[in-house]
């Protein structure tokens, strides 16, 4: 008798699972067919075919697909092979506190390569994916002009405070600061643009949004003193760099794919404006399957007419981790890295790391995410092209998602005697 079962069978959307079926015939041929629907009702399927063993066995840890949208042993393929049935779709999950993301693995005695639901399955497995803990607090953030969504994890704390930051997207993006608050930061999502009364478009950056954003995190009785972290990707990373060079509350700092100066959009902090880099729109392509590739879109951080725009990062406070995924279509990101590494060297600093992927593009999202190389973006006629090919994806996001937490705990978790001694110097200067 068919069997298909799921370990664990409801998890965290950053765990894997170990995927087994057993009463098989021997050496059968089989298809494994993952279905999901995201929160709009937009369907995504993948489908491996793979052999079983003399025993009628088939361990996905063990055994490798033999074809279908992998190939090779990969235990979690069926998740992150998932594609979109309308194209260009990209997914992402909105209602990160209430529902899981549920997916259907259905087990075919065949190579099974008909429309699905032409033939039953032989087995059937349902898998829950959380992005969040029962007790978990979401916290809407509408205070002055700051908007977004805190994520608490569960006691008293003090729990080190993380500022996310996604890019040209625009709105509420929540799914990686609740996975992040499962792990035990305090993660204030932010919006900066095409959110709530925010502006509708992005025209400039104003710097002291997100200083005033840094300061009402810390001022959260359960958010630990005296600085926080800041995750960020894409324009949101050329953010979260200018943050680190400029405000003192940022004391570690991870971009995604980001670049190393300013680009398309003024910079503002107080009396400093900085003004972007030229872009060239001339410059972008279109690719055969119609998508826009604008890797080369901006305008060169090393020419020497642009030097007014690139970032001190000099004069950050806190260590900064770049993650480059190096078939980036989107962003020259491993060389801007390149860049603000070198000039961090120049000034006699060690303070920047780099992670490099081969195969990974632009969007590097928590693990087991399909890989999303091209979708529709804002303000494009054409759909974006952000690269990527999924074994390279899949391995990037697993093994960067582990470093990042690594790299905030090490940074921002402080020891109880150093805690009590911030304490001790705040209530001193307090003049209490």
């Amino acid at each position: 008798m068919f069997q298909l079962t799921v370990t664990p069978a409801s998890a965290l959307a950053d765990e894997p699972v170990h995927i087994q079926a057993t009463g098989l015939p021997p050496l059968q041929m089989v298809t494994l067919i993952a279905t999901m629907k995201d929160d709009k009702g937009n369907l995504y399927r993948s489908r491996a075919f793979y052999r079983a063993n003399e025993a009628g066995e088939l361990d996905l840890k063990r055994d490798p697909a033999v074809g279908g949208h992998y190939m090779g042993v990969h235990p979690m393929g069926l998740l992150w092979s998932l594609k979109p049935e309308r194209p260009f779709d990209r997914l992402i999950k909105r209602n990160v506190m209430n529902t899981p993301t549920w997916i259907t693995l259905d087990l075919y005695d065949s190579v099974y390569i008909h429309k699905v639901g032409e033939a039953q399955p032989k087995a059937s497995q349902v898998l829950q994916r959380w992005f969040s803990s029962p007790d978990l607090q979401r916290v809407p953030i509408r205070e002055g002009r700051i908007r977004g969504a805190l994520f608490l994890p569960p006691g008293e704390g003090p729990f080190p405070g993380l500022l996310d930051l996604f890019g040209g997207i625009g709105g509420l993006v929540e799914y990686r600061a609740s996975l992040l608050a499962v792990r035990g930061f305090a993660v204030l999502a932010l919006a900066y643009f095409a959110y709530d009364d925010l502006p509708k478009q992005l025209e400039e950056v104003d710097l002291e949004y997100f200083e005033e954003a840094a300061n009402l995190l810390l001022a959260h009785p359960k958010v630990q003193k005296p600085g926080i972290g800041v995750i960020s990707v894409s324009k949101g990373a050329e953010i979260g760099l200018a943050m680190a060079c400029y405000l003192k509350q940022v004391a570690a700092t991870v971009c995604i794919n980001g670049a190393n100066a300013i680009h398309e959009f003024p910079l503002r902090y107080r009396d400093l404006v900085i003004t972007p880099i030229p872009s060239f729109p001339e410059r972008m392509q279109v690719n055969a399957a119609g998508a826009v590739r604008i890797r080369h879109f901006k305008g060169d951080p090393r020419d020497e007419r642009n030097q007014h725009s690139v970032l001190p990062v000099e004069k950050a406070r806190g260590p900064i981790l770049f993650v480059v995924g190096e078939a980036d279509e989107c962003f020259n990101s491993k060389e801007y890295a390149e860049q603000a590494l070198d000039q961090l060297r120049r000034h006699g600093k060690s303070s920047g790391r780099m992670l490099s992927y081969p195969g990974a593009g632009h969007l590097i999202e928590p693990p087991y995410a399909p890989l999303c190389c091209v979708s529709w973006s804002r303000g494009l006629f054409l759909p974006m092209l952000w690269g990527g090919e999924p074994e390279g994806q899949a391995a990037a996001q697993e093994h960067s998602w582990q470093e990042i937490l690594k790299f905030f705990r090490q940074h921002l978790v402080l020891s109880r005697s150093t805690l009590d001694s911030c304490r001790h110097r705040m209530w001193h200067n307090s003049g209490q």
